[in-house]
């Protein structure tokens, strides 16, 4: 499958970012069924990237397909360029492209503040309001519950009272079967939020 955009600068930073190791298929869950040396060499390599990459790059591959915005999402949160955030935001309330709004939520969550939080709430005041749509609501709640633990919040409860929209959302039409529950949803987020804190550690002290 071709990428979104085929210039030749594109092209490059999608070469040197996104295809090495198919970095892009390996991020989120395939590390945590790594051995220990390719996790160790992977984590390293994401690291580097993320303190290599420079803004105008990353805002490019944010023009992308998903595996370029999902790869910039990754980089973002590893280098905590907060910068980045209401753009991420559009994007994930946009939901333009599959795969990549599972990192969005993990760099919402990585960079772990009220203005994060806001950002999770507005994408599931919408989208659980589409039970026809199974975008990345769990990833979206996950990483909610997670900030909630982290700011000492509440903001998932109203979602997640009895008739509150996940259930509404949950129970369809059509109905979603073989889902998870939004702790595990959560903790998964968290597993997430620890590969990007152990590639932050082969950041130079300065970009930390």
């Amino acid at each position: 499958m071709p990428y979104a955009d085929e210039n030749p600068e594109s092209l490059a930073l999608v070469n040197r970012y996104v295809k090495p190791g198919r970095r892009y298929l390996k991020l989120g869950g395939p590390m945590s069924r790594m051995t220990e040396p390719e996790r160790a060499e992977f984590i390293r390599d994401l690291g580097e990237a993320a303190a290599a990459i420079t803004p105008r790059e990353l805002t490019i591959l944010l023009e992308g397909g998903w595996r370029e915005r999902k790869t910039a999402a990754w980089l973002i949160a590893v280098a905590r360029r907060t910068e980045f955030r209401e753009r991420l935001g559009d994007l994930l309330l946009a939901s333009e492209v599959c795969f990549a709004g599972t990192a969005y939520c993990v760099t919402f969550a990585t960079f772990a503040t009220p203005a994060d939080a806001d950002l999770l709430v507005a994408y599931l005041d919408r989208y659980l309001r589409r039970p026809d749509l199974y975008y990345d609501q769990p990833a979206a709640i996950g990483a909610l519950l997670h900030l909630d633990d982290k700011l000492r919040a509440d903001r998932a409860a109203r979602f997640l009272a009895e008739d509150g929209l996940w259930h509404q959302w949950i129970d369809g039409p059509p109905r979603k079967e073989h889902h998870g529950t939004p702790d595990n949803y959560r903790k998964g987020i968290i597993q997430h939020c620890g590969f990007v804190d152990e590639s932050a550690e082969h950041l130079p002290a300065r970009k930390r």
